[in-house]
């Protein structure tokens, strides 16, 4: 059994990651680490003292585990998740990989082994929803070109969760939305519209706030050299939320992606339908990740799946439309 160690217990960590690691059969969790104190009570509360807990990566190290789950913010995520890979260790790193291009120039140091045993936690191109989706496009089910809508938003405001707004607006200082939920979005993109690349033809930003750190919402236009248009927009921090989804429109049909639970609506003249997987989102998502990473530790797999090329694209095109986006912005 594949053993692992999860270094970063904040939301992320202790809501998806850790509940994953403890349900999965492949994998025996050894470590936990987080250099906060209440992110560790709270983890120890849930691993009821089967597994050491400590305040760091080195902590995480010492008790020897096959992998590393990396559940910290893109800020520190690179030089934690370099260390573990020069330690010997597999290394499944949250997105984003670093909070832009120039910082995430570090990893341009590691050698093609270290790479190899590096995992990008894209989680949700795991799911089962994305690959019908890719079938639906490959296939011609819907036609082309595509226009795409993509409306994320997520992280709605409550005045009464002040530690919510803090952790938020402390991202946001990191970067605007885009930086942080594109990494998703445009590595989806990439996976069902096929090689090319996104071109970013123009991108807006609003800050709905003058304390925000950041602008808060963000859109943009997109291009793909097989003539498919894509509108995307990204927002956090309102008190009230538009619908999270992405709808796939082409000349004989429509696909609509649930933000939420990645049920899948398909409309062409034939007819509708609606395909709904088994489980919520979330942990089938994160599960199917475990699995992957597992995979990849015990050698049943030759390569990362998503790999760190994956992450630097998505990563690329993100800060391209928020660079664009603030051309146009004053402070």
């Amino acid at each position: 059994m594949v053993t692992v160690a999860l270094v970063g217990l904040g939301d992320i960590g202790l809501g998806a990651h850790l509940p994953a690691l403890l349900r999965s059969a492949e994998v025996r969790l050894v470590a936990v680490a987080d250099p906060v104190a209440s992110h560790r009570d709270a983890a120890s509360a849930l691993v009821d003292g089967v597994v050491a807990v400590g305040s760091s990566l080195d902590d995480a190290l010492a008790t020897g585990p096959d992998g590393v789950v990396l559940a910290t913010p893109p800020w520190a995520t690179p030089e934690l998740a370099i260390a573990a890979l020069r330690a010997g260790r597999f290394v499944l790193a949250e997105k984003p990989v670093a909070t832009s291009v120039a910082a995430a120039a570090v990893y341009d140091a590691l050698t093609a082994a270290e790479r190899a045993r590096l995992q990008i936690g894209l989680t949700y191109r795991h799911d089962p929803a994305i690959r019908r989706l890719e079938s639906w496009i490959g296939d011609g089910v819907l036609g082309g070109p595509l226009l795409v809508r993509a409306h994320i938003y997520d992280e709605r405001r409550d005045p009464a969760d002040g530690e919510h707004l803090d952790r938020i607006r402390g991202t946001l200082a990191h970067g605007m939305p885009v930086v942080h939920e594109g990494a998703h979005v445009f590595d989806w993109l990439a996976h069902l519209l096929g090689p090319g690349g996104l071109s970013v033809d123009d991108a807006w930003a609003l800050r709905t706030d003058a304390d925000l750190p950041a602008p808060n919402l963000t859109g943009a236009r997109l291009s793909h050299p097989a003539g498919h248009r894509v509108l995307a927009e990204f927002g956090w921090l309102t008190d009230a939320l538009p619908r999270c989804e992405l709808t796939f429109l082409g000349p004989r049909g429509l696909a609509t992606l649930d933000g939420a639970t990645f049920d899948l609506r398909l409309e062409t003249a034939a007819g509708e339908q609606t395909v709904v997987f088994p489980g919520e989102r979330g942990p089938r998502c994160f599960d199917l990740q475990v699995a992957r990473f597992a995979a990849l530790v015990r050698g049943d797999t030759v390569a990362p799946d998503p790999d760190l090329d994956a992450g630097l694209a998505a990563l690329a095109v993100a800060e391209r439309v928020a660079t664009r986006a603030m051309d146009g912005v004053t402070a």
